[in-house]
């Protein structure tokens, strides 16, 4: 099957204007504590990007700022050209896709897997409150069948492993034909198989000149596919380290990021990272 054509339906703002562009963003709690400081970050139109810290390192909550969910306290953060805070950021997240656990927990547990990919073509949650053609259609099966789910097109979202979830997901999140897609640890809780079969779709996509640019957040190394360009790796709200992967993702940075004595491997394109005992 040939692979879906992902390329944006809509102009993504100026032709030079990155994908992602943060300049000395912070972002506050309600309270005042810091969660984000001084976030500087450029992701352009052709780069694959990896954001890795511990937990409670601000990685969900960069990507919150990357998907126009929020805006920064201060600093600017422009999202497909368009300024937060200054643009109608609902006609924004249209043009944004997002594969996360929190996506599939707002769809119903009966949509099928079909149902759940096409409803996509307009943001919705149903596929009863818009019509669809035949192309939707089309492409929605087009995209189960890059994600290796057509065998379960017309299964319920229920019926599925957590694996399969998040590839039909991966697939929903490609349906509009977005300008940013954006990975919230697609492969958290998927045993060896799951992940690996994600991985493998992801390192797929990676490759394919053309889709969107990808960010993807994960706590794990090891789930960071093939293809995979830029590395920023956070600790408690600020930059450790931001730049190709292969100068990023070193011992030294991981270990100021985590805190300990970190050993890092990298053979046929995949990561592994471990600790050294302590003492």
């Amino acid at each position: 099957m040939p692979a879906p054509d992902h390329a944006p339906e809509r102009p993504e703002g100026p032709a030079t204007a990155p994908a992602v562009r943060a300049e000395g963003a912070w972002l506050l709690a309600p309270t005042g504590s810091r969660i984000l400081e001084g976030i500087t970050w450029t992701v352009t139109a052709a780069e694959r990007w990896v954001i890795v810290g511990a937990n409670g390192s601000g990685k969900t909550s960069l990507l919150r700022l990357a998907s126009a969910q929020c805006r920064p306290s201060t600093g600017t953060v422009d999202v497909l050209g368009e300024r937060l805070g200054r643009t109608d950021m609902r006609e924004l997240r249209r043009r944004i896709g997002v594969a996360s656990a929190a996506v599939v927990d707002q769809l119903r547990p009966g949509l099928s897997a079909h149902e759940a990919v096409v409803s996509a073509r307009h943001g919705a949650l149903e596929t009863w409150w818009h019509e669809y053609d035949d192309a939707d259609h089309r492409r929605a099966d087009d995209l189960l069948g890059a994600m290796g789910c057509s065998a379960f097109r017309d299964r319920p979202l229920a019926s599925l492993s957590q694996g399969e979830r998040q590839r039909v997901m991966l697939a929903r999140a490609l349906m509009p034909r977005p300008g940013l897609l954006l990975l919230d640890e697609p492969a958290a809780g998927l045993d060896l198989p799951g992940r690996e079969a994600l991985v493998h779709r992801l390192a797929d996509l990676a490759a394919d000149p053309g889709a969107p640019p990808m960010v993807l957040v994960t706590h794990h190394v090891e789930e960071i596919p093939p293809g995979t360009t830029h590395a920023l790796v956070l600790r408690q709200g600020r930059v450790v380290a931001g730049g190709p992967v292969a100068g990023t993702l070193t011992g030294e940075v991981l270990s100021a990021a985590f805190g300990l004595d970190v050993r890092v491997e990298r053979r046929e394109g995949r990561w592994t990272a471990w600790a050294s005992p302590p003492g």
